[in-house]
C-alpha cells in the first residue's frame, strides 16, 4: 500500500527527504511535487485539488495520506470526498479553516519579498499569490466529524497558528490520535524529521496490526 507525503506551500517535495530516510518501508512512499501536478494549469486551489485527485485516483488500492499545511488541506479534502480510498490520514500543522487576517498580513509581507525568496517554495511569487487568494474562503468546520478512517493529528508545540486546529481535529474526528511535538514549529518534517519518522512508523505499524 502506498503512502503519499504531501508538502506545504513553502516547501518542495525534497522537504520530506530527511523524514523518509528515517522511516521503514521507504520504497512504498511517494512525495509528489505539487507544482508539477498542475502540469501548466493556472495556480488555483481548485486546479491543484483536481490535479491531486487525479494523482491519487491513479494509484491502485487504498492509500495512506499524510500532509503538512497546504498538503494537509489537500489530504483532508480528498479524504472527505473519497473516504473509501483512504486507509489512514495524517494531518500536520493543518488549519481547519483559513485564518483570513493572518493570510492578509502574510500577503502584504510577500509583496515586499524578492522573487528569489520563493525559490525554495512550492510555487513562484506570482503563483503563490494566486493560490493563496483562491484559498481564503476554505473552511472545513463541521466536516471533520464525517471522517471515518484512522486519523492522526500532529503539530509542533511552537506552531501557534495551527495548534488550535490540531485540538479541533482531535476533538471532532472520531478516535483521532494527537501528537504535539516539543521544541518544534510549523515545518515539522524539516525541524524534527527523526521524531516525525518514529511517530509515523509506529502509527502505520499499528494500523497494519488492526487491519
Amino acid at each position: 500500500m502506498k503512502t503519499i507525503l504531501i508538502h506545504g506551500s513553502g516547501q518542495k517535495a525534497a522537504s520530506w527527504t530527511k523524514t523518509v530516510s528515517y522511516m521503514k518501508n521507504s520504497d512504498d512512499i511517494l512525495c509528489p511535487e505539487l507544482s508539477s501536478l498542475l502540469n501548466g494549469k493556472e495556480a488555483s486551489y481548485n486546479n491543484l485539488y483536481s490535479s491531486f485527485t487525479e494523482y491519487c485516483n491513479k494509484i491502485d488500492g487504498q492509500i495512506h495520506l499524510c500532509g503538512i499545511s497546504l498538503g494537509g488541506i489537500l489530504a483532508l479534502n480528498y479524504t472527505l470526498d473519497f473516504s473509501d480510498k483512504v486507509k489512514t490520514l495524517v494531518l500536520i500543522g493543518t488549519p481547519h479553516k483559513i485564518p483570513k487576517i493572518m493570510f492578509a498580513v502574510q500577503n502584504v509581507i510577500f509583496k515586499f519579498l524578492p522573487s528569489s525568496f520563493f525559490e525554495k517554495a512550492a510555487f513562484d511569487k506570482k503563483d503563490t499569490f494566486a493560490l493563496g487568494n483562491s484559498m481564503k474562503n476554505l473552511d472545513f468546520t463541521g466536516k471533520a466529524q464525517s471522517i471515518k478512517c484512522s486519523t492522526m493529528i500532529i503539530c509542533g508545540k511552537k506552531d501557534s497558528a495551527n495548534i488550535k486546529s490540531a485540538y479541533y481535529f482531535s476533538e471532532n474526528i472520531n478516535n483521532a490520535k494527537l501528537e504535539i511535538i516539543d521544541d518544534t514549529g510549523h515545518i515539522v518534517n524539516e525541524e524534527s524529521p527523526k521524531t516525525l519518522a518514529k511517530i509515523l512508523d509506529e502509527y502505520y505499524d499499528l494500523s497494519k496490526s488492526i487491519g
